[in-house]
């Protein structure tokens, strides 16, 4: 069985480290764009047999989507026998609600396409709320694995005396995990969300952190708007200057650098997403996952 990674442009190292943990090659995937805008994909042509995974972070799905069906239509074309995603961000999990009159529920669609046309799916701690489990929203194999013991790990061997910071409620489940596994303790923050760059934030009693090193820690961070209203409010408690850590740094436009501004002692990420705060690998918990579907999930050749 010969397994072929395929990563665009940005997911080369992923893909390089990945490649050795899953018994895979390395393969080539080029993107450019013509004068119009319009994608040219371009990948290898000796394919023949082979299970091929595209290796994709969805954090700009949108410009990603065509390409995507491109390269997993020519692998196909060209003779593989299966082809999987590997994307560590997986993007449009969060509309699974019509939350206004009109709004288009992105969540089930965006799965469609991507079931359409992969046979198997990977991805790390996707942005769920009222669908449980990814499985759930897939008619193809998806796994998604979980970071925590990954940011545990790097909180005890940097932050050994740190008080865990939860942006909001929907973190609590996920940061009371990290803080125990990692041996802290944690407390989660009240917010409210006013737009997307204006967010309040109140923190519960901290006098017993007043000793140790603030970690906020979130799942997704984008306009960077929650983390720089917690930033603020830590200051003004008069505790040290927080770590910042970061599952998906998707960091639109400025963000990175309004954390910076806003007193964060440092921000790290794990490497769902390429960027200059990547401290934390996650290649090995996407290579475990994408072993157990690597040529073994159902194979449904496309016409």
């Amino acid at each position: 069985m010969t397994r072929v990674l395929l990563p665009f442009p940005l997911q080369r190292t992923l893909a390089d480290a990945l490649a050795p943990l899953l018994g895979a090659r390395t393969g080539r995937l080029d993107w450019r764009h013509f004068p119009d805008g319009e994608s040219l994909v371009t990948i290898e042509q000796d394919l023949h047999g082979a299970d091929v995974a595209l290796v994709a972070s969805l954090h700009s799905p949108d410009e990603l989507a065509m390409p995507l069906l491109f390269a997993a239509a020519t692998a196909r074309e060209f003779g593989a026998r299966s082809v999987g995603l590997v994307a560590p961000y997986l993007a449009y999990m969060r509309q699974d609600k019509r939350f206004n009159p009109g709004e288009a529920v992105s969540a089930p669609v965006f799965a469609r396409f991507l079931t359409e046309n992969f046979d198997w799916l990977v991805t790390a701690d996707p942005h769920l709320h009222r669908n449980p489990r990814v499985s759930e929203l897939f008619r193809i194999p998806a796994r998604a694995v979980a970071t925590a013991p990954l940011v545990a790990e790097w909180i005890r061997g940097h932050v050994p005396n740190g008080v865990l910071i939860g942006p909001d409620s929907e973190s609590g489940q996920w940061v009371s995990d990290v803080a125990h596994r990692a041996g802290v303790t944690y407390h989660i923050l009240t917010k409210t969300r006013r737009g997307d760059r204006d967010v309040e934030v109140s923190l519960p009693s901290i006098d017993a952190a007043r000793s140790r090193t603030p970690i906020i820690v979130d799942d997704i961070v984008s306009s960077g708007g929650t983390m720089i209203e917690t930033l603020g409010h830590l200051r003004r408690l008069g505790l040290p200057p927080a770590v910042c850590i970061v599952i998906h740094p998707v960091f639109a436009q400025d963000a990175y650098a309004q954390l910076l501004a806003a007193g964060a002692e440092r921000v790290v990420s794990t490497d769902s997403i390429p960027h200059p705060s990547n401290a934390i690998s996650i290649a090995s918990l996407l290579a475990e996952a994408s072993a157990e579907l690597f040529g073994n999930a159902p194979s449904r050749q496309r016409s």
